[in-house]
């Protein structure tokens, strides 16, 4: 899913080729995609557009007369940027917003087709799309405690409320806590202050870097291989790989849809932290630490070493080779008496 820094780099790209410029029409390819009813597609033909903001991790055109438009990506949706017409592409393409200088295209490349398109007017029309997220670029340490101290959560849980913070999901929550060397599972109320700094520091770190890599990769090109696994990330979507900073194996923590990643050595002190399905399948034999993991693996299968082993090799045991039956003499007969 799109968060904060591909949001904000979208906003800026789509701001530089339609602010100013007139809505000439909207396609729809897909019904579904727009979920509201008021105003109609029709009624914002010839609108000029006047700005473009990030919502969360919603993308807001504002329209002149108090008019918006409000696209949420969701999980698989993306913005791509065409000629004037442009064609909508047949499989994954969602809607076409055509303008003076060219077309914005929304593509999901997904069938449950979660992106939604809504259109609203007047001056409370964002409300219902404000979900109070506090804004964490623009916030001192202090609010940034004060919010996550709010309610009791997991660290994971916590970063990734859009009632909380605003514009983070799974993919960054993932890189800032590997930043901060915490723990996902760890819950709010057990967070100390040093970790509280630490945590504050590391998300406006890993939010504004990520964003400014972001700006450099896609200088003069519309921003369209947008991806939730960066090759640039250190542990989300990383599992099984070596940690970047001390060598051990990324770990997950798998769900339905996605799944939690971190490093047991740098963040939870070498445990484990038990992965839903796996470990109420396993039960007590759910390993809690890397080294009990690592005694599980089944032992790789060696030839017998004289040079490295206390123990001589057994012999191999011939097997017996059946012997080719010789033909018998016949028996003389008695002597006659």
């Amino acid at each position: 899913m799109p968060e904060l820094p591909d949001i904000t780099v979208y906003c800026e790209h789509i701001a530089a080729r339609t602010v100013g410029k007139r809505l000439v029409k909207i396609r729809l390819a897909s019904p579904f995609f727009l979920r509201s009813v008021k105003p109609s597609p029709r009624d914002l033909e010839g609108a000029e557009v006047t700005g473009v903001s990030r919502l969360g991790k919603r993308v807001v055109l504002e329209l002149d007369a108090g008019r918006f438009i409000v696209i949420h990506l969701m999980v698989s949706g993306r913005f791509r940027w065409g000629e004037p017409n442009a064609k909508i592409p047949g499989k994954l393409g969602l809607a076409a917003l055509d303008f003076e200088s060219g077309t914005l295209i929304v593509t999901e490349a997904s069938s449950k087709k979660r992106a939604s398109l809504h259109l609203a007017e007047g001056p409370s029309a964002l409300e219902p799309f404000q979900r109070g997220g506090l804004e964490v670029l623009g916030a001192t340490r202090d609010e940034f405690v004060a919010t996550l101290t709010r309610e009791v959560h997991t660290l994971k849980r916590s970063l990734t409320d859009p009632t909380l913070l605003s514009g983070i999901g799974n993919g960054y929550s993932d890189e800032i806590l590997f930043d901060a060397q915490l723990s996902p599972m760890k819950l709010s109320s057990a967070v100390k202050d040093v970790e509280w700094t630490r945590l504050y520091e590391s998300t406006k770190r890993v939010l504004v870097s990520t964003t400014d890599r972001l700006r450099k990769e896609y200088a003069g090109t519309f921003p369209e291989g947008v991806t939730a696994f960066r090759a640039d990330m250190k542990v989300h979507g990383k599992y099984g790989t070596p940690c970047p900073q001390c060598g051990a194996k990324i770990q997950r923590i798998a769900y339905a849809d996605n799944e939690t990643n971190y490093c047991a050595d740098c963040q939870t002190g070498g445990k484990l932290l038990a992965d839903r399905s796996l470990s109420r399948l396993l039960g007590k034999d759910w390993p809690k630490t890397l080294e009990e993991l690592e005694e599980r693996r089944p032992a790789a299968q060696l030839a017998p070493n004289p040079a490295r082993s206390t123990k001589s090799p057994k012999p191999k045991r011939s097997k017996p080779t059946a012997s080719k039956p010789t033909a018998s003499k016949p028996k003389a007969p008695p002597d006659a008496t």
